[in-house]
């Protein structure tokens, strides 16, 4: 390469690092009054939080286990696998407070790993919005066809393994209306699922994962499958099951009428059902009070430190006629 042909860049304060810089100086003053800042802001906050969500009511119970016959208590999964079985469990839930509409209803699973990367990546993006890409199926291995080569909508092993558990409550000897609308994300219905995309050959034959599909709904209606399909972070995971519009009181008990299908006995997995209110910082949550809390008072507490240490003690100077050149001549 030719140095002296080379062409120099055009001068500019920013090649340059001219540009005006904001450089702080951390006195104590300004530490202090940045850690009382954030702990005045944060501890409150923390408190708000804290508070809303333990207003929050929430009843879980867990009935994997006591939805299993005696009799079958050492081998679920054939019970769970055997149609001629009853599957219908009642289970009793006591009401510890009032429950304030709406009162959402989820199904919780442990020990189910949705962030398998086989088992997210099974399923056809285009075949979900699209009748005309039906036959998308390079991604749904090994569920994208049934043994006549025809195309299973959806394909794929997540909606192949969508959930199936089914719940009726009542208390009083009054039915709960659960409402199944709305409780999947309104960019997930209008923008992933097609309007006119309609289910085919699905849990038709084979090994039966989950839940069925009416074929005369189309996907984007089929909401169940639209909150099953976005798949969880981490293998303990809530998802929304229904939502309660009527108030329970205090003190009343809940029948729940559980149609124990789901096969979470062979990976050694967990079922719970779980009723809970809301507030305005959603569900139960205390880990974000107790995080606001717990950074508001370490800043307080540094801030008391640096009090103590730099105003009521402050640190004692040395003679600056030390540092004069004439008090150190150097020898010659």
């Amino acid at each position: 390469m030719d140095h002296k042909n080379a062409k120099k860049p055009s001068y500019s304060r920013f090649s340059q690092q001219e540009l005006p810089a904001w450089k702080p100086i951390l006195t104590p003053g300004w530490v202090i009054a940045s850690f009382i800042t954030i702990g005045a802001l944060f501890v409150p906050i923390g408190l708000l939080a804290w508070s809303a969500s333990d207003n929050v009511v929430e009843i879980s119970d867990r009935y994997d286990e006591a939805c299993v016959p005696d009799d079958f208590s050492s081998n679920a999964e054939s019970f769970i696998q055997n149609p001629d079985t009853e599957k219908t469990c009642i289970r009793n839930l006591k009401v510890p407070k009032k429950l304030v509409a709406p009162i959402f209803v989820y199904y919780q699973l442990e020990n189910f790993y949705q962030n398998h990367r086989r088992f997210v990546k099974s399923k056809s993006e285009k075949q979900l919005r699209n009748p005309e890409d039906e036959n998308d199926m390079h991604s749904c291995y090994p569920v994208a066809n049934t043994a006549d080569d025809k195309p299973i909508v959806p394909c794929g092993l997540i909606a192949w393994s969508l959930f199936n558990d089914t719940y009726k409550l009542s208390t009083r000897g009054k039915q709960l209306t659960i409402d199944k609308k709305g409780i999947a994300w309104k960019s997930d219905t209008e923008a992933k699922f097609g309007s006119n995309v309609f289910p085919k050959n699905f849990q038709k034959e084979g090994l039966i994962g989950g839940g069925t599909l009416d074929e005369r709904i189309p996907l984007s209606e089929q909401e169940d499958l639209i909150v099953w399909m976005r798949t969880a972070a981490l293998p303990k995971f809530r998802k929304l099951y229904g939502r309660i519009e009527t108030d329970i009181e205090a003190h009343d008990t809940i029948k729940v009428e559980i149609e124990n299908n789901y096969n979470t006995y062979k990976f050694g997995g967990r079922k719970k059902l779980v009723l809970s209110t809301t507030t305005w910082i959603g569900g139960k949550n205390d880990f974000v009070g107790m995080a606001y809390v717990s950074v508001g008072g370490i800043c307080l507490f540094l801030a008391i430190n640096f009090i103590l240490l730099y105003v009521f003690r402050p640190r004692r100077l040395g003679d600056p006629s030390y540092l004069s050149w004439n008090r150190h001549p150097i020898n010659a």
